[in-house]
């Protein structure tokens, strides 16, 4: 049991470290090809943050522990928002931009109902996955051309580009594959911890992953969110947390199901789904309100997504002791 406790809690420090390492090595990439600022904010930091999430549900599939896979993704998806979010705006209030409104939160409802959908029918299948995959894509592509179009503006005062400026395109390249290693690494500690303290415990996999692996694995977003909208990147706060939860929704899934197709387990519908449509549907709902209202999107909002994380934590708690 100690052993089960000592690989995840070791694997969860380890795993933020190399996410932030993997993380840097992109940007300097980034940097150096000198790659729009929105494809930092949304698909390095999105893709980056959301490794440990891809990886350990890859890794699950593969032990044929699908429900732990499907639990960290939206487990993850629920705690970006609710508890990543709503810290970070408590922390440091953010601003709402128009594009966030009509393009970045309808893209996200749209991959939430997508997966809500195909989890109907009871069944993920190795075409569900493909589909993920592929909308995965065309996802990208719309954001990518849309930011095009919009420019690319700089954050000069950005320390993290700062710091990345000082850094050669071979320590970039060396960070990245480094990073990614050690994620790998470690995402394997906490998928066999996990799946050891479920059978102990005598709770369920799907449990697991969407508190302990799916908190720990969420906070490479915190840490970057939190970073961002400090240093006045409001755009880059949100983004990672929108860019995330729709790698979550399309790539961890989507990866998972190509690789052990699965049958659904109806609390996963009835409850985790439930709560992650409702949740993005709450973001939505408040994004609109600090745009129309000019507020910034601060302490009430993300007074608000907290609450809705406690409750969301309470269900979980009471689900596994009844």
């Amino acid at each position: 049991m100690w052993l089960a406790i000592i690989a995840v809690v070791v694997g969860l420090a380890i795993l933020v470290w190399s996410a932030d390492v993997f993380i840097d090595g992109a940007v300097v990439l980034a940097n150096k090809l000198k790659v729009p600022s929105f494809l930092i904010g949304v698909v390095i930091l999105g893709l980056g943050t959301s490794a440990p999430e891809m990886v350990v549900s890859v890794l699950a599939a593969l032990d044929g522990s699908p429900e732990l896979a499907l639990g960290n993704a939206y487990g993850s998806n629920i705690i970006n928002i609710a508890l990543v979010l709503g810290a970070t705006v408590l922390i440091s209030p953010i601003i709402i931009r128009k594009s966030i409104i009509s393009r970045d939160m309808p893209l996200l409802l749209l991959v939430t109902a997508v997966a809500a959908w195909q989890l109907s029918d009871g069944v993920l299948s190795n075409t569900d996955g493909i589909v993920l995959i592929v909308l995965l894509v065309a996802v990208l592509g719309i954001q990518i051309v849309l930011s095009l179009r919009e420019g690319n503006h700089e954050h000069e005062d950005d320390p993290v580009l700062d710091s990345a400026e000082q850094m050669s395109a071979i320590r970039g390249i060396g960070a990245l594959f480094i990073g990614l290693l050690v994620l790998i690494l470690s995402s394997r500690a906490i998928v066999w911890g996990a799946v050891e303290l479920a059978t102990l415990w005598g709770l369920s996999e799907l449990i697991i992953g969407l508190t302990v692996v799916a908190v720990g694995t969420s906070l490479p977003e915190l840490v970057a969110s939190v970073s961002a909208a400090r240093k006045g990147e409001h755009d880059m706060a949100l983004g990672n947390i929108i860019g995330s939860n729709i790698f979550n929704t399309l790539a961890v899934v989507g990866l998972a199901a190509l690789i052990a197709p699965m049958t659904i387990s109806p609390v996963i519908l009835s409850r985790d789904v439930l709560v992650m449509g409702a949740i993005t549907v709450l973001l939505f709902a408040l994004c609109v309100f600090a745009f129309s209202t000019k507020r910034k999107f601060g302490w009430a909002s993300g007074t608000t997504l907290m609450l809705a994380f406690v409750g969301y934590t309470l269900w979980l708690i009471q689900s596994v002791t009844i």
